[in-house]
């Protein structure tokens, strides 16, 4: 018994709930017949009626219990029924005129129960048969449990790839062959990532234990994860892609000292005060045009993956109010920022050309030169920052100088049309050579002191129709406003996130 329901619980659920139907079904039929019980046997009885003048002589006839004495029974006479008051004589059976026929073959009785009985047979034979087939299934079913038993004992170890290392060295030190990484660098993206793994990485192995390379795990990135399987003695690839969604966020702060320390309190990262700097850098000189209670807000996009932060996003919206002038800024689809009211941020020339720490001299026709102690007109800016600080061209134009002399160390000079013209001095090298097309912003040098200086600095210069402007003071010229057939749908947008500026910035205000 123990041993069928040992059997009985490993059956599937189906299995169990058909051999269940079956046993109630067996024992329903056992207990509930489908006739009633019905006497077999039938016996003639003399009418109380009868006329005594029809009673012939040396004739038996049945006679009630109640009008006959109890006597016993003579050697010739046979209990028909047990349940029955009556005796039939042999002769009484052996005549077929004077009485009915008894059937010598089986009663109703005998034939229901026997039909019971072949029904039960052929139930327990086709439930043997069951149990066989399912002890066969049982079997099968043990053999693959235990095979996928077999095949999940794996395990995983990390290992951190270290200065120098490579996948051949990083899969000697995991136990594995060279075959294992050539088979594996033949997947397409197994060769791209795996083959460049850099020391600080990650990557898990997985083997079962045979020692065999079940899967391998690489993250590529934040979201991206390379998966390596095996399967039939192959290997495939797989990438498990984090789903990103963005939030947008809110920062708000008033500047008591300088703007890089304001935005840094306020939980700015780096590369989002650069971007809000160059965004409002054709407006704002973010070096001398701060004030002490300057203030900024903005709305920005933050990137999350399964609840977790990734990095930070474009900056939407922004405001910035610079010695009480107001300037906003907001991102069209095309990413260009614009005035909250269509026009372009962008203006022809960036308002300085490196990011710098002070200006160390500007624009001035009378200056006293510092090294020779004389009068000399300086007719650009000094810019002060590290050397080696990348510098950006003002704007699209075309190199037309680019060298060395003992004056002005390295230099590069750009034509931007028939009325602008920008020059860059000192640079400690060049990135650029002459008949070069630049764009806006491109990098065509770094910071020196090359030349005849005291110090490290870029000299720049701007120049209007041949004659030397301010570059800090002068009116820039205006780019191209939002395109007209874009213009409602900017309208929208600029409504839209603008108002959300300006309800975080009353909700912040409550709140203080």
């Amino acid at each position: 018994m123990a041993k069928l329901l040992t059997l009985f619980t490993l059956l599937p659920k189906a299995h169990q709930i058909t051999l269940s139907l079956l046993v109630i079904l067996t024992t329903f039929i056992l207990m509930f017949p489908s006739e009633d019980a019905q006497a077999s046997k039938q016996t003639r009885l003399v009418s109380q009626s009868a006329d005594k003048s029809d009673i012939e002589t040396n004739e038996r006839y049945a006679i009630p219990l109640a009008f006959r004495t109890p006597t016993a029974p003579s050697h010739n006479d046979r209990i028909v029924d047990d349940e029955s008051t009556d005796f039939i004589s042999n002769d009484a059976l052996a005549s077929s005129d004077n009485s009915e026929e008894v059937s010598s073959g089986e009663t109703p009785d005998d034939e229901a129960f026997s039909q019971h009985l072949a029904m039960l047979q052929t139930s327990t034979s086709d439930i043997d048969g069951m149990i066989n087939d399912l002890d066969q299934q049982v079997a099968t079913q043990k053999a693959k449990i235990k095979q996928q038993a077999a095949n999940d004992d794996y395990s995983v170890e990390y290992y951190e790839v270290a200065k120098g290392d490579t996948l051949g060295g990083l899969f000697s030190r995991a136990g594995l062959s060279a075959k294992d990484v050539y088979d594996i660098t033949q997947l397409p993206l197994a060769k791209k990532n795996l083959l460049k793994i850099m020391p600080g990485e990650e990557i898990a192995i997985s083997k079962n234990a045979q020692g065999e390379l079940q899967e391998l795990t690489y993250r590529m990135d934040k979201v991206s994860t390379l998966i390596i399987s095996q399967h039939n003695e192959q290997y495939k690839e797989t990438v498990n892609t984090k789903e990103v969604v963005n939030r947008t966020s809110f920062i708000s702060a008033n500047i008591k000292s300088n703007f890089w320390n304001a935005a840094a309190d306020a939980g700015l990262s780096g590369n989002h005060i650069m971007e809000l700097a160059n965004i409002f850098g054709w407006d704002v000189d973010f070096a001398l045009d701060i004030r002490k209670g300057d203030h900024f807000s903005l709305l920005f996009e933050q990137e999350y993956a399964d609840g977790q932060f990734l990095r930070n996003g474009n900056i939407l919206a922004a405001e910035f109010i610079n010695q009480g002038e107001r300037y906003t800024a907001v991102r069209y689809t095309d990413g260009e920022y614009y005035s909250e009211n269509g026009s372009s941020m962008r203006k022809a020339f960036l308002r300085s050309p490196v990011d710098f720490k002070y200006v160390s001299s500007n624009f001035n026709p009378r200056r006293l030169h510092p090294v020779t102690g004389q009068i000399k007109a300086h007719r650009g800016v000094d810019y002060v920052a590290a050397i080696g600080t990348p510098i950006k061209a003002a704007g699209k134009g075309k190199v037309v100088e680019a060298g060395y002399n003992q004056f002005n160390g390295n230099y590069v000079f750009i034509k931007h049309n028939e009325t602008y013209t920008t020059k860059y001095l000192h640079l400690t090298k060049r990135k650029v050579n002459r008949g070069e097309t630049v764009k806006q912003g491109q990098i065509i040098g770094t910071l020196g002191k090359t030349g005849r200086v005291t110090g490290a600095h870029l000299h720049y210069e701007f120049i209007v129709n041949g004659v030397h402007r301010n570059p800090r003071t002068i009116d820039l010229p205006k780019s191209m406003p939002i395109d007209r057939r874009e213009k409602n749908k900017f309208a929208a947008l600029s409504k839209q996130l603008m108002t959300k500026l300006k309800s975080n910035q009353q909700q912040q205000l409550a709140s203080n």
